[in-house]
């Protein structure tokens, strides 16, 4: 499960477990799952913040064994303190809780709350995540912790999710941001609050952010130092064309014309199964602006 499993190490003592955006490979199964579809096909990353004997992950990743292959390699730089936070809701981010179940688990109270309500779901997915380890601490708006001698910032803003919680290092002034941002193109998981991510994007751009190691990105571009601020503007652009064309009913050409800007200037990156986002998005956001 873990044999495509990379670990980067893009500033001293940050650390990312990247998996995914391998052709032709798939780790669960050749049929429909949401691992080898969703996030092992658009490549994803969990973090760790590292400073001595303490760790702080974010994100626990898309199985138990990724789960224990990052606890294992924290054990190993000597950490013995280790907690977790959780980006958001989505299976992607929560699937290895159980290997930090004597761990604390820290989320938003709406992050325990869209768990709860889907927990049946979660457990019967394709592949299954049971049991499904709830978070043991939590908070509303914003929750400031240290990892030896690193301050970190927790955030709560709704972008992507209702429960989008960004975690902002901000003597660093680095940004893990979860799915609240992506490359190339942000999955829209709720068209019906796309108005509301978009002033929440407004808002993120606010942070004094210099860099930015999101979820879902490219793996080159996180070893060498993640994305600077400017992907906040290429994931917010996209959303606006996608509801305006939406609303209007323009018609909507592929991923790579509809952000040809934002691909050119460098914010993203072109990857081709972001295709297959994209017409889910224009789906998503087209049926809803039907049905006002």
């Amino acid at each position: 499960m873990t044999s495509t499993l990379t670990i980067l190490e893009p500033y001293p003592g940050i650390f990312a477990y990247y998996d995914g955006r391998i052709a032709g490979t798939r780790l669960h199964a050749e049929g429909p799952n949401w691992l080898d579809d969703g996030a092992y096909a658009l490549g994803v990353a969990s973090y760790a913040v590292v400073d001595g004997q303490e760790a702080l992950v974010y994100d626990t990743h898309i199985s138990v064994p990724h789960a224990k292959a990052i606890r294992a390699h924290l054990e190993g730089l000597g950490v013995t303190s280790i907690r977790v936070v959780l980006s958001h809701w989505h299976k992607d981010h929560v699937a290895g809780n159980a290997a930090f179940a004597d761990c604390e688990i820290i989320a938003l109270a709406l992050t325990a709350e869209r768990l709860a309500e889907n927990r049946e779901k979660i457990e019967m997915a394709t592949p299954p995540i049971h049991p499904l380890v709830m978070p043991n601490r939590l908070f509303d708006v914003r929750l400031d912790l240290e990892v030896g001698r690193r301050k970190v910032e927790l955030h709560h803003f709704a972008i992507h999710s209702a429960d989008g919680n960004v975690l902002f290092l901000p003597e660093e002034k680095l940004l893990l941001a979860g799915d609240t941002v992506e490359d190339c193109a942000t999955f829209i998981a709720e068209a019906e609050h796309v108005a509301t991510h978009i002033e929440e994007l407004k808002r993120l751009r606010l942070l004094p952010i210099t860099r930015i190691l999101p979820s879902h990105g490219d793996r080159d571009r996180i070893a060498a130092g993640g994305y600077d601020d400017t992907l906040i503007d290429a994931n917010r652009h996209y959303l606006e064309r996608l509801k305006t064309a939406a609303a209007t009913g323009a018609p909507i050409g592929p991923l790579k014309d509809f952000a040809a800007d934002e691909i050119a200037a460098g914010s993203i990156l072109y990857f081709a199964p972001y295709e297959d986002v994209h017409d889910s998005n224009v789906a998503r956001m087209q049926a809803a602006a039907a049905s006002i």
